[in-house]
């Protein structure tokens, strides 16, 4: 009999999709679900971006260079110069979303049975795109007591061993919402000093910081071999469709080696590098008015939140996320519960389930994370649908 590899035996289930065959469910008899499990924001992506598609003009839909457009990576580093990144555009190699840039960072720079130390609760692709590339993720844990801050640096220490290559840090971070400061960034750069380690640094929700500068992995000085940044269009620009990312590093060994992987996947997507060129022309306050919507609608779900029985949510930092501890059994179940059981006025609310965010078995059962990604109107009523639902939940341990 045919069978499936070890390797897609052991891809994990997104924790983020998995309960969507319920929601649809629950749609097709009638109930209107608010979703608040994915970063899908309900922003409109600008319409100089769309348009620059639109207007796109040319006779055949060629192949880009492997690397992605030089014009497009030429503004990519004004870009980034605006953001205190110094680099040139050889230092950038554009990727089909920021998750072809995390794969080709692991593929290029970590054999197969090395390890990366990654604090949890953690993005849980992270998960995939090490099994893909044959890593194992050892998570050191940050608390929901603190915010979620940044582990002490002797938990760090305690996990490495001869096969550890990297750390991988999100900041903000995706679940947790945590901003990492200065000093804890820091920390990172003298541990990947001492230990002569990667510092991988997904930084795709860099523009929306609510109290407190975002301090790169670029903006440390003396790592320039260690640090390879993962970006991405998708949030930043309400382009998340466009699947447009860049990896980002002064490390030419790694380059070299990123660009024989982007060689063989051939080229980014098109249209999607003539959406990413025009987002760079937008102007300056586009971040003042998207960041200012962000923040209401944090100030509006934490609120709610911490006014429910029971429930504990520290105030994030960054991104649109939040992970918020819930007087529940468990946490895969409710959600699942609130999707196919449960309605209120023919309304529910969808939410990821914390578990798959961290990489210790046990940990986040009565966790979940909520992206406030929907108008104020939407977050409230979602928070009726919480509310109602937490005092009704058979599962309820308070």
């Amino acid at each position: 009999m045919l069978s499936i590899s070890n390797r897609g035996n052991a891809m994990p289930a997104s924790p983020i999709r998995k309960l969507v065959p319920y929601a649809e469910a629950a749609k097709k008899r009638g109930t209107k679900v608010y979703h608040l499990n994915i970063g899908q924001p309900d922003i409109e992506t600008p319409k100089m971006v769309l348009d620059a598609v639109r207007n796109s003009d040319f006779k055949v839909l060629e192949y880009s260079h492997s690397a992605g457009n030089e014009s497009y990576r030429r503004k990519l580093v004004d870009y980034y110069a605006s953001v205190g990144i110094q680099v040139n555009h050889q230092q950038i190699i554009i990727t089909t979303g920021g998750s072809e840039a995390i794969q080709f960072g692991f593929m290029a720079c970590l054999d197969a049975g090395d390890e990366v130390i990654i604090p949890e609760p953690f993005y849980a692709n992270y998960n995939g795109f090490a099994v893909a590339a044959g890593v194992k993720v050892v998570p050191v844990t940050s608390s929901i007591r603190n915010g979620f801050a940044l582990p002490p640096i002797a938990d760090f220490e305690s996990k490495i061993t001869a096969r550890t290559k990297a750390i991988v840090i999100c900041n903000p971070n995706n679940p947790t919402g945590y901003l990492y400061s200065k000093a804890e960034m820091e920390q990172l750069k003298e541990l990947i000093l001492k230990h002569n380690l990667y510092l991988f640094s997904d930084e795709a929700y860099r523009e929306f910081c609510y109290e407190g500068e975002q301090t790169s992995a670029m903006h440390l000085t003396g790592v320039d071999d260690h640090v390879i940044i993962m970006d991405t269009i998708s949030k930043r620009y309400s382009a998340c469709g466009g699947r447009i990312g860049a990896l980002v590093t002064k490390n030419q060994q790694v380059l070299d080696a990123v660009m024989k992987f982007a060689q063989a996947r051939l080229s980014p997507p098109s249209f999607a590098q003539i959406a990413g060129e025009a987002a760079i022309d937008l102007p300056a306050n586009y971040f003042d008015t998207t960041k200012a919507e962000y923040k209401k609608r944090r100030d509006l779900i934490i609120e709610r939140l911490n006014k429910m029985e029971g429930v504990f949510c520290p105030n994030p930092g960054g991104a649109f996320y939040a992970i918020a501890e819930l007087p529940i059994d468990d946490a895969d179940q409710f959600c699942q519960w609130l999707l196919e059981s449960f309605s209120h006025e023919q309304q529910t609310v969808m939410l990821a389930p914390a578990t798959g965010f961290y990489g210790t078995p046990g940990l986040g059962k009565k966790e979940v994370r909520l992206a406030y990604v929907l108008n104020l109107e939407d977050i409230n009523k979602a928070m009726d649908c919480l509310e109602v639902a937490l005092k009704v939940y058979p599962g309820r341990t308070i």
